[in-house]
């Protein structure tokens, strides 16, 4: 692809965790030039352990790497220098934060009206938007976490869901804005937020209660709208997703196993009459395909067009030949030097996956060449660093 759809578009970011730098992931991998403004002691996600430990490589890859003391003046002051060479500004921190510093939208189009500025927040403007949130306090008070978790056991779900797709909402707005200034010669704030995005990500479950007058069952205590779409435990305590969602798929499936018994049993006849009938009927289909191992099934299912999947854990992924094969996975250089690889976002542009230009960043890696660039002489510069209000590598 010689020409991603945001080249040209300049992007400054004031972002950490992963909200924030999702939407300038996503922003940069289609060809904006992200610019991310550290801390001189740099983004706390290069530290973090468990769970954390992926956070900065993957949703800072594509992007250059500033570092300013934004608590003193000469670090605002190199900030604003570079806000007047972008397109965008983008934010998530705290309510507030970006007002003390003189950064916030209102401040920053008094001086460009064209400028475009995504908020990332924990809620929209509101009784609650004072509140801290984090992705796990919105999958509680927002109902994910009541529909992922076993009745009566909430449960978050296993990965950063708000946080990720508050990020790419927040890019969605920012692309839209584009546009729209294309039109009016004005930029605007885009706001996205964690909570909204989780009612969002749950909608289908309040419009069931709309359109039945019943409440959604958690997800592992559902009446599942299929007769057959089940985990399976197997030969030698193997596991494997199986389904069988439509009548045609059913005839499919009893043909393929010899279930003459259950096809023509009258009880079974429907998908409809399945589900009714899934107290009974899945207690022998588990009986049945016990003896069969999860790659005998795999054969049987992909053989006869039925939906399947093995039970993968994320770091199998890696070697994963759909992945492989098609490009999925782009050569990545961890910050402490090792290889590994990331999944690029899964779109495809012309035929292409948009991929790596740049590796994640080190703390200030493009700090004088940025410094530079918007007017600096190597001396300012160098009076900057040794003063510690800029970082460099």
């Amino acid at each position: 692809m010689n020409t991603l759809p945001l080249a040209g578009i300049r992007v400054v970011e004031f972002t950490h965790m992963v909200m924030g730098p999702t939407c300038g992931m996503v922003l940069a991998d289609l060809g904006a030039e992200v610019i991310k403004v550290e801390p001189v002691a740099g983004d706390s996600t290069r530290h973090l352990l468990g769970s954390g430990a992926g956070f900065f490589p993957l949703f800072n890859r594509n992007k250059k790497s500033i570092a300013l003391d934004l608590r003193q003046p000469e670090g605002i002051e190199a900030a604003l220098k570079l806000i007047a060479t972008a397109d965008i500004v983008s934010e998530n921190f705290k309510p507030g934060t970006m007002a003390k510093l003189g950064l916030d939208y209102a401040a920053l189009s008094k001086l460009d009206e064209r400028l475009i500025y995504v908020s990332h927040k924990g809620f929209l403007p509101g009784p609650d938007d004072h509140r801290t949130a984090h992705d796990e306090v919105v999958q509680m008070m927002g109902g994910l976490a009541y529909m992922t978790g076993r009745p009566g056991d909430p449960l978050r779900a296993g990965t950063s869901v708000n946080d990720i797709m508050g990020g790419m909402f927040g890019a969605i707005g920012a692309m839209a804005a584009l546009m729209q200034r294309a039109q009016t010669g004005k930029g605007q704030e885009v706001q996205s937020a964690l909570f909204e995005n989780n009612v969002f990500l749950v909608a289908q479950h309040m419009m069931q209660f709309a359109v039945t007058g019943k409440p959604a069952a958690p997800m592992p205590g559902r009446i599942s709208a299929w007769a057959v779409y089940d985990v399976f435990t197997v030969k030698d305590g193997g596991q494997i997703f199986l389904a069988a969602v439509s009548d045609t798929q059913w005839k499919l499936f009893c043909d393929a196993f010899g279930f003459a018994d259950l096809y023509v049993d009258p009880r079974l006849k429907t998908n409809n009459d399945r589900v009714n009938a899934r107290e009974w009927m899945l207690p022998i289909l588990r009986s049945r395909l016990a003896g069969h191992s999860a790659a005998e099934l795999t054969a049987v299912f992909e053989k006869n067009g039925l939906p399947f999947a093995p039970i993968t854990k994320p770091e199998e992924l890696f070697d994963d030949e759909h992945l492989k094969r098609t490009g999925g996975l782009a050569p990545l250089t961890l910050p402490d030097g090792r290889a590994a690889t990331v999944p690029l976002l899964p779109l495809m542009l012309g035929g292409e996956r948009p991929g790596l230009r740049l590796q994640p960043p080190k703390l200030g890696e493009h700090t004088v060449e940025l410094l530079a660039e918007v007017g600096y002489r190597a001396d300012a510069i160098a009076s900057l660093q040794a003063r510690g209000i800029v970082a460099s590598q």
